[in-house]
C-alpha cells in the first residue's frame, strides 16, 4: 500500500525520559541557526529529545535539551587554569561550543562565531575559508562556515553515543529556502564529522511531521479535505514558508506540498539587532555611547530580555549590562533597561506590521555598495515578505493544472490576490511568543476575509528535530503518512541560442526545462523528439537556473530568455569527443534526466551514434 495513504500511530508518550532502551532506533538532528537539537524515535512510537552535553560554565560540564550554535574561540591564557574537558574529550579544548561559549561570547564578543549556518549560504563568501568570527581583529586562526557545522555535528554525535545510540537511520534538516551550494555544503560538513551519506529534510515539513507524530489518528480533527496549510517557520536566522494541501479521496487524507519560499535572511537575530540599535541610542542620548565592541555584547544582552518580556506578560522591563573594556576583561558595566513596549514596538509592529495583501517588502537597499556582511533582507517587515509568498504562490499554482486541483481548483485562486491558507503551523523560537502567532493569524485572516486558525500542539523549539526523527522512521519502514513532495522548483539548463550573430549584441540564453517543480526521487525524464548539440574537446560552461512560479513547466520546454530564471549553478567541464571526433567538434545529443534516490538532479548528454553518455550533476534534495 502507498504509505502517503496511512496515519502515523499515536505516540505513547510525547517526550519520553532520556535512557529510554529503544527497538530500533531513528534521529533527526536540527543543525539550527541559534540552537540545534537532537530527538530519537523507535519502532513503537516512543520519542524523547536527547539531552546534549556542553560546557555550562568555566569549570562545568552540564546537559541541557538545546545546544546554542555558538562557538568560542578562546585567547592563549584566557583560562590558565584549563579548560573543562566533554567526556569524549582527553583535555579541554582551545574553544567552546554551546551555553557557556554564548556567554563567554557576549563579555568577548569578537571571539564569538553565531549564525553559522546563515554564512554557510552566503554566496558572495569562500564558505570553505577561514572568515568566521567575522571581522574580528583579535582571532588568531579563524574558522570557516564548513569547519564549524562539522564541529557542532561531531558535538550532536558524540551526545548521541554518550545516550547508548549509534547514528544509523539519521536524518539532518535544512531550511527549505537552502540553495543547491548549501544543501551540498550540509552535506559536505556531515562527511567530514564522519558521518557518511545523511538524508536532508527541510524544516517546515520537519515541523509538520512533528505535529503529525505528536496527534496521532487525532490530526484529522485539525486539518481536513480540502486545507491549505500554512507552516510558518521564523528562526533565529531565517524564514521558511511551505505551503502543504490536505487532499482526500474514499476517506484517505493525503499531503502535498505545493509551495516554498524563498531564502529569507530574517528572523529572531534580525530583531536582536534591531532592539540593541534602539538600546545603544537610550545609552548615547543619556551620555553613554558603547562602541563597536561594546554593541556586539549589547545584541547578546537584549537577545535575552526580548525572550523574557515576550514569554512573561506580567514583566515591564528587564534589566541590561553592558560590558565595558580596560585593562581585566570586563572593567566596569553599563547598566540600562528595556522595556516591554520597546520590545512590542520593535519586535511585534517593527517585524510583524499591519500591511495590506497588495503590499510587498523592498528586495533590495538603495545604495550601490554595502559593507560585507550577511545579506539580510533589505525589509524587516516578515509580514510583507509572507505577502509575496502568498503572491508567489498563487502564481505558481496557477501555471499547473495539477496544483490548481490539488488546492480546491480555480474558484479558490480567484478569492484573493493571495492563495492565503485555512490552517497555520508555527515552528521557530520567535513563535514561543504567543503575541506574535495572533497577529500573523489577524493578517491572514483579514487578508482572506476569513478567520484562520492555528494548528493545536506545536513545539516551536523541538518540533524539527523530532519531525526529523520520524522522517527518518517512515524511510526505513514505509508506514506513516508521507507529504508528497519531489523537487521544490523547476529546474532549467542554460542553451545558447541559434539566432543569428547581431554585432554587439549576445544571443539570448535560453532555458531547457530539465525537472519540473514535484519531480520525485528515483524518478527519470528523456526529453523526446529533440536534438541538441554539444560542444566537446574543450571546457565550456554550463549554466543551471530554477524557478519557484513555474510548476506547469514540463521537461522539455524551452524558455526563450532564461533572465525571468534565478541562477542556481555554473558547472566548467570539457566533455573529451565520442570516437571519430576531433577537440572543438559539437555532436548531436539527446536529453535525459533523473533525481536520483539521494536527492542528485543528473543531467545526461546521450550521443546515440558511439552509444556515449556524459553526466552533469548537482544536489536538488527538497524532501
Amino acid at each position: 500500500m502507498d504509505a502517503r495513504g496511512l496515519s502515523l500511530p499515536r505516540p505513547k508518550s510525547k517526550f519520553e525520559p532520556a535512557g529510554k532502551k529503544f527497538m530500533s532506533e531513528y534521529f533527526g538532528l536540527d543543525l539550527g541557526t541559534s540552537n540545534c537539537a537532537l530527538a530519537r524515535v523507535a519502532d513503537d512510537s516512543a520519542s524523547e529529545i536527547l539531552p546534549l552535553t556542553q560546557v555550562v560554565s568555566a569549570n562545568g560540564i552540564g546537559e541541557k535539551p538545546l545546544l546554542p550554535s555558538a562557538v568560542y574561540l578562546a585567547a592563549d591564557g584566557e583560562f590558565p587554569d584549563g579548560a573543562p574537558a566533554l567526556p569524549w574529550e582527553k583535555s579541554g579544548a582551545p574553544w567552546f561550543l554551546g551555553t557557556f561559549a554564548r556567554e563567554r561570547g557576549a563579555l568577548q564578543p569578537d571571539r564569538l562565531i553565531i549564525s553559522a549556518k546563515s554564512w554557510l549560504c552566503h554566496a558572495h563568501i569562500d564558505r570553505t575559508g577561514l572568515v568566521l568570527p567575522w571581522a574580528s581583529e583579535t582571532v588568531e586562526k579563524k574558522w570557516s562556515p564548513v569547519e564549524v557545522s562539522r564541529r557542532i555535528l561531531v558535538h550532536l554525535v558524540e551526545c548521541l553515543k554518550a545516550s547508548g545510540s549509534e547514528p544509523g537511520h539519521l536524518v539532518v534538516t535544512v531550511p527549505a529556502s537552502f540553495d543547491e551550494a548549501a544543501r551540498g555544503l550540509t552535506l559536505e560538513a556531515a562527511k567530514l564529522a564522519g558521518l557518511g551519506e545523511i538524508t536532508l529534510l527541510e524544516e517546515p515539513q520537519a515541523a509538520f511531521y512533528a505535529w503529525l507524530e505528536n496527534q496521532g489518528p487525532d490530526w484529522r480533527k485539525q486539518a481536513r479535505a480540502g486545507d491549505l496549510i500554512l507552516v510558518c517557520d521564523v528562526g533565529g536566522g531565517t524564514a521558511d514558508f511551505s505551503l502543504i494541501a490536505v487532499g482526500g479521496q474514499d476517506g484517505q487524507l493525503s499531503l502535498e506540498r505545493v509551495a516554498v519560499g524563498e531564502h529569507l535572511l530574517l528572523g529572531g537575530d534580525n530583531m536582536d539587532l534591531a532592539l540593541a540599535h534602539a538600546v545603544s541610542e537610550k545609552l548615547a542620548t543619556a551620555g553613554k555611547p558603547v562602541d563597536e565592541w561594546q554593541f556586539l555584547a549589547l545584541v547578546q544582552a537584549v537577545r535575552a530580555g526580548k525572550e523574557a518580556l515576550l514569554a512573561d506578560s506580567a514583566l515591564a522591563e528587564v534589566a541590561l549590562g553592558v560590558p565595558s573594556r580596560g585593562r581585566k576583561l570586563v572593567a566596569s558595566m553599563l547598566k540600562t533597561t528595556l522595556t516591554r513596549e520597546e520590545v512590542h514596538a520593535i519586535a511585534l509592529d517593527g517585524f510583524f506590521p499591519v500591511s495590506g495583501p497588495e503590499e510587498m517588502p523592498v528586495i533590495r537597499r538603495a545604495g550601490g555598495i554595502r559593507e560585507s556582511g550577511l545579506p539580510y533582507a533589505a525589509d524587516p517587515a516578515i509580514s510583507k515578505h509572507l505577502a509575496r509568498f502568498l503572491a508567489r504562490a498563487k502564481a505558481n499554482v496557477e501555471s499547473s493544472p495539477h496544483l490548481t486541483g490539488v488546492v480546491g481548483g480555480a474558484e479558490r485562486l480567484a478569492r484573493s490576490p493571495l492563495l492565503v491558507p485555512d490552517a497555520v503551523l508555527f515552528n521557530g523560537g520567535v513563535f514561543n511568543a504567543q503575541v506574535l502567532r495572533d497577529r500573523v493569524l489577524d493578517l491572514l485572516g483579514k487578508w482572506s476575509g476569513q478567520p484562520v486558525r492555528a494548528l493545536d500542539g506545536s513545539r516551536p523549539d523541538h518540533a524539527v528535530a523530532l519531525g526529523a526523527a520520524v522522517y527518518a522512521r517512515l524511510r526505513a519502514t514505509g508506514h506513516g503518512l508521507r507529504i508528497r513532495s519531489g523537487t521544490a522548483r523547476s529546474y532549467y539548463i542554460g542553451m545558447e541560442s541559434a539566432a543569428l550573430a547581431v554585432p554587439g549584441r549576445l544571443p539570448p540564453t535560453k532555458a531547457l526545462c530539465v525537472a519540473p517543480q514535484g519531480m520525485e526521487e528515483g524518478t527519470s525524464h528523456a526529453i523526446a523528439g529533440q536534438e541538441f548539440f554539444l560542444y566537446t574537446g574543450e571546457a565550456s560552461e554550463f549554466r543551471f537556473f530554477y524557478s519557484e512560479v513555474r510548476a506547469g513547466d514540463v521537461p522539455g520546454g524551452l524558455l526563450p530568455d532564461a533572465s525571468e530564471l534565478e541562477e542556481s549553478a555554473k558547472l566548467e567541464i570539457a566533455i573529451p569527443p565520442p570516437p571519430g571526433h576531433e577537440p572543438g567538434e559539437e555532436v548531436p545529443v539527446r536529453v535525459e534526466t533523473c533525481v536520483t534516490e539521494l536527492g542528485n538532479l543528473e543531467v545526461y548528454f546521450v550521443h546515440e551514434p558511439s552509444g556515449d553518455r556524459w553526466k552533469l550533476e548537482f544536489h536538488v534534495r527538497m524532501q
